[in-house]
């Protein structure tokens, strides 16, 4: 991969990193939900005009969009503001990859490889520590509903295998873009019943620039130029030289947290997620790691 590319992926694992925390600015001046809402908006509607939509039926983009946009950071909007701290969303969320594989077994009949099994087991433990422990201001409710907006990411990912298998070919920024236009109104109306109309006008009528710049970053920064670069980067690389780079997203998460926000995660908080993050790089280079194994022991064996 050359220097640029690589710069480029990294850029993408910082702005994705430091997201979480600004979805914690975001969530301390407007009400999750609006501001999943406005986030979207934002995202849809200009860009719209300038990138065309993908070759998909209605029925995925708006699959796609109910689990990614309204299942997923409904969930993880709301789970920050319930006290899930910025960078243990960060980790947390990441046992999507897991929720997949479960999922596509179930569903699309893929088979399990017996590294994505060990990855899984080595997640489920960390999921377990995290759930746990006690320290910093976490909250059942708010892991749970981060572990709910995993869930939701996993179920988006398998919508898109789907879409693969239905012989569609799917271009990511499209894909982001033209879905986002199904959440607004999904989230404009779960915040008019959940978050209550004085809630709405008070966070609109003092929208602080902290406001103005989580709802900015959401959407332009972490949605359009993310996925645009991360677009650019599948369409020069294989994905098995692009994905990897994922991993280290929760790693900056949990920096610029300890940064921006002061957080600090607990002895077991920290175990847990070490644990995860294990799991998810099992996932990842398992098969590769047992495949050169193997080759090392048969050229030892010759």
């Amino acid at each position: 991969m050359p220097w640029s590319d690589l710069l480029q992926a990294l850029a993408i694992v910082l702005v994705w990193g430091v997201n979480f925390v600004v979805i914690k600015w975001g969530v301390s001046d407007v009400p999750p939900l609006l501001l999943g809402g406005l986030r979207f908006c934002l995202a849809a509607v200009p860009a719209l005009f300038f990138i065309r939509r993908p070759a998909l039926p209605w029925r995925y983009l708006l699959a796609y969009g109910l689990s990614v946009g309204v299942g997923q950071f409904a969930c993880l909007f709301t789970a920050i503001k319930l006290g899930m701290p910025a960078g243990l969303a960060s980790v947390v969320l990441q046992s999507q990859a897991f929720f997949t594989l479960i999922l596509a077994g179930l569903w699309l009949r893929e088979r399990w490889q017996a590294s994505q099994m060990a990855g899984l087991l080595l997640a489920l433990g960390g999921l377990v520590l995290i759930g746990l422990s006690k320290g910093g201001s976490m909250t059942a409710v708010g892991l749970g509903l981060t572990i709910a907006a995993a869930f939701s990411w996993a179920l988006s990912n398998v919508v898109v295998r789907q879409m693969g298998r239905a012989g569609y070919r799917v271009q990511p920024l499209g894909l982001v873009v033209w879905s986002s236009l199904v959440p607004p109104i999904p989230f404009f109306l779960l915040s008019w019943w959940l978050e209550g109309g004085e809630r709405i006008a008070a966070a609109l009528g003092h929208f602080t620039p902290q406001a103005w710049f989580a709802v900015a970053y959401l959407a332009f920064v972490a949605t359009l130029f993310g996925y645009g670069l991360w677009s650019r980067l599948l369409s020069r690389h294989p994905a098995g030289k692009v994905a990897p780079f994922s991993l280290l997203v929760p790693v900056v998460g949990v920096l610029a947290s300890g940064v921006l926000l002061d957080e600090r995660l607990s002895a077991l908080q920290a175990a847990g997620s070490l644990l995860l993050l294990a799991g998810l790089a099992v996932n990842v280079f398992g098969a590769r790691w047992l495949a050169r194994l193997r080759g090392g022991e048969a050229t030892r064996g010759a």
